[in-house]
This record gives C-alpha cells, structure tokens and sequence, in this order.
C-alpha cells in the first residue's frame, strides 16, 4: 500500500511539472502537449473498446465485419470528441481565456479527485454505485468540498481576477460535478471490458485516461460555461 502510495505521489509530481510546462510555455508546445495528450488517450480507449466488442461477438459467432463495423464506430466517436472537442476546447481556454484560467480548472479537477480520494478513505461508508465499487457517498462530498479550495487559493493571487462569490462556488461545483461524472463514465467502460486500468503508462496510476478521465469532460463543459452562461 505504501509502495503503491508512493509511486502513485512521484508521478504525479512529475505530471504536475510537465503541466507546468506545457502550459505556461509557448502556445506552439501547449498544442503539440495536447496532441500528444490526445493521441495516447485514443489509443487507450480503442484497446478498451477492442476488450469490450470482440468477446460479444465471438460469443455469438457473428462476422469480423460487424465487429470491425461497431469497433470503427466507437472508435470514431471517441477521437472526434477528443480533438475536436476537448482538444480544440483546451486550445480555447488556453488562448482565449489565459493559461492559468486553464491551469484553475484542471486544478478543480485535481482537487476534485484528492477530495473523494481522501473522504472515501478517511470515512468510507455506503457505495455510491457499482459502476465504481470504490467510489462512496463520503468521497463525492469530499470532492465537491475540496474542488473549492483551488478557487480560496486563486483568491491571493493576482493571476486571475475571482471574488468569492457564489457564481464562483457553483462554477466549482459544476466542473467538479462533471469531472465526477466523466470518471464514473469511462469506468462504466472499464468495467463492462472486465478491465482495471486502461494503460500501464503511468506507475501507480494505470493510463492517461484514467487520470484524466474527469478533465476531458469537465474542460469543454467549463468553456460552455463561461461562453454561454
């Protein structure tokens, strides 16, 4: 436990240097850092869907052809949405908005993360579903709790211009909300492809979309957010 502790806190340190770095760096590495980010994700989640279709149909002793058909399909679907929507999305906030604003609501979704990953653990009690047998009802506050201490943190600093104000609390929230709901879709998935982890890339942690499995929902959610509302 303390081991996988361990390495699950060295990496996260090292994901949160290169985040540093992507996006305060040129806006020309911020993109490539997306496309990278993007790529590995549609990789991920094509070996998810590959262990998700196939069993169904070799049960059923249906062709290859409708396999590859229903395989193209949800493969199609996902790199749409991750490039031209959270993609393109982050390349929005990032250059329309500012870097930091970008930074803030990864931070929600990080803050989010660490506060269910702290109550469920701490307090635990009843399951919240069985979609996510490690998810409770204690940890789901916890999230929502802690998704508001990067908007007390950005309060004191001059990089953003944020009072504490409840349009500012429920826009917390809401991101925090459908970060918890994005986590909970994608291990839908997982479960239904009989699969922990969708990678192995990141010790401690399993893949790239188990750690941002939040964040690409929650990112072009927060851009509707502040352009539509």
């Amino acid at each position: 436990m303390s081991q996988n502790f361990l390495k699950r806190s060295i990496t996260s340190i090292i994901l949160l240097s290169l985040l540093l770095f992507a996006n305060y760096s040129h806006q020309y590495i911020f993109v490539l850092s997306i496309f990278i980010l993007g790529s590995i994700i549609c990789v991920e989640s094509s070996n998810m869907f590959s262990k998700l279709v196939m069993p169904q149909y070799l049960k059923k002793n249906s062709s290859i052809k409708k396999f590859n058909s229903k395989f193209l399909i949800l493969n199609l679907i996902a790199f749409c949405y991750v490039f031209f929507v959270f993609c393109n999305l982050s390349y929005k906030i990032h250059g329309i908005e500012s870097p930091t604003f970008f930074l803030y609501v990864i931070s929600i979704c990080f803050f989010t993360d660490i506060g269910g990953y702290t109550f469920g653990k701490i307090i635990g009690g009843k399951k919240l579903s069985n979609i996510s047998p490690n998810k409770t009802i204690s940890g789901t506050i916890g999230s929502f709790i802690f998704s508001i201490i990067p908007l007390i943190f950005f309060l004191n600093t001059n990089y953003l211009d944020l009072e504490l104000n409840i349009n500012n609390v429920l826009f917390c929230l809401l991101v925090s909300l459908i970060s918890q709901l994005g986590d909970l879709f994608i291990s839908f998935f997982k479960r239904k492809a009989k699969i922990k982890d969708t990678g192995k890339i990141l010790p401690g942690h399993g893949g790239i979309l188990d750690r941002v499995d939040g964040i690409i929902f929650a990112v072009p959610f927060s851009y509707f957010l502040l352009r539509f509302i």
